[in-house]
């Protein structure tokens, strides 16, 4: 059964290159909105970060799938045009340029909301449109450094960054889901709105507890790789046959069942140190390490059964290989100009059945019919 798409009918156009702008297109689009990426001649450089997807870049396979793709420099009169008729006729406009760079060309979003009041625009950018860093390059890893995330991620050794997007991500997700509210109160009040996302205030938001709890006590939360700095035993123990398990307790009566059912000693909890979880904290390094050896006598399997029988939240640390066979991962195919590619299935499940997503584009490949629709004769 294939299921409804809500936003069938909608008109998106997107200038848009490499994460944040394409994940909040490739969502409408998911959602039945017709969307046009617009490109420069050479193409969104996403498409040239690798070339693992049948030869095709990973993160545009992934972010762009259902979308039509335009060439247009619009500095060339014809193809400003262009774009002025399609913005005549869009709903929604995306772009993620350097700040000012639409609007230098005739583009702002202020000025188009005037024109096209049922228009919503969405600007995308690194650290917002004003202020000592709206002129500076904001790609995911600087945002990532620039927010403290990377000073909360890792081992107490140093920094780390998030093995993903997450900043991109994270500003994708919140510009869609804004376009999404403005479409409601558009249709409400008849109305376009503008919105503006940066990277740094969607990881801002996300740093909210470390800032908090910074602010309050003066102190940053440690970095503790697989550990937690207020709950112990909560972490990572290697099994006999060296995978690694990654258990959580999370009250006085999980431990209690961890120690009776999992270690096999329901005395433990009793012995100073290893009490409760304040206690534990402090006690860590030897509660750890306690911990630890009655791991290391067993094998995952039997892990696995004893941690279920004590009712204790626990999971695998797999790999990149582990998650791709994963039992809860689905699964979806989207045919790209390589060939056909299984990737991840988007993550919301809606009661009227899958939907269908579209075709991951070539560069250019609906330019030449965009022409003859928007600008014919």
């Amino acid at each position: 059964m294939t299921g409804s798409k809500p936003l069938a009918g909608l008109l998106v156009v997107s200038m848009e290159q490499a994460v944040a702008a394409p994940y909040c297109a490739c969502r409408l689009a998911d959602a039945g909105a017709r969307v046009i990426k617009i490109e420069r001649a050479e193409g969104d450089f996403a498409r040239g970060y690798d070339t693992s997807a049948k030869g095709q870049s990973s993160y545009f396979v992934w972010l762009n799938r259902g979308k039509e793709s335009l060439c247009l420099d619009i500095k060339a009169p014809g193809d400003k045009a262009l774009l002025e008729a399609l913005l005549a006729k869009a709903d929604v406009f995306i772009q993620n340029l350097a700040p000012g760079a639409m609007a230098r060309a005739g583009f702002g979003s202020a000025a188009l909301r005037a024109k096209h009041p049922r228009l919503i625009t969405v600007d995308i950018s690194g650290y917002g449109e004003e202020g000592e860093y709206a002129e500076m390059k904001a790609y995911d890893l600087l945002v990532q450094a620039e927010s403290g995330l990377a000073a909360v991620t890792g081992r107490p050794e140093g920094p780390g960054r998030v093995g993903v997007s997450a900043c991109d991500i994270s500003c994708g997700i919140n510009a869609y889901s804004a376009v999404l509210e403005a479409l409601i109160q558009r249709g409400i009040t008849g109305k376009g709105t503008g919105i503006a996302v940066s990277l740094f205030d969607g990881m801002a938001d996300w740093m909210n507890v470390p800032l908090i709890y910074f602010e309050g006590t003066g102190k940053a939360p440690a970095r503790m790789g697989l550990a937690h700095p207020s709950i112990c035993p909560y972490g990572a123990f290697a099994c006999k046959d060296g995978d690694l398990v990654l258990i959580s307790i999370q009250n006085e009566r999980e431990w209690a069942n961890l120690c009776t059912h999992f270690m096999g000693e329901p005395e433990l909890p009793k012995r100073p140190g290893f009490t409760v979880n304040n206690d534990r904290v402090a006690n860590r390094a030897e509660v750890d390490a306690h911990v630890a050896t009655r791991f290391a006598q067993l094998t995952r399997a039997e892990c696995a059964a004893l941690l279920t029988k004590a009712g204790t939240a626990y999971g695998f640390v797999n790999d990149v290989a582990a998650f791709s066979k994963h039992p809860a991962l689905r699964r979806v195919v989207l045919e790209t100009p390589g060939g056909p590619v299984p990737v991840a299935a988007p993550p919301a499940r809606f009661s009227d059945g899958l939907r269908q997503l579209g075709p991951v584009p070539a560069l250019g490949q609906h330019s030449a019919a965009i022409r003859a629709e928007f600008l014919p004769g």
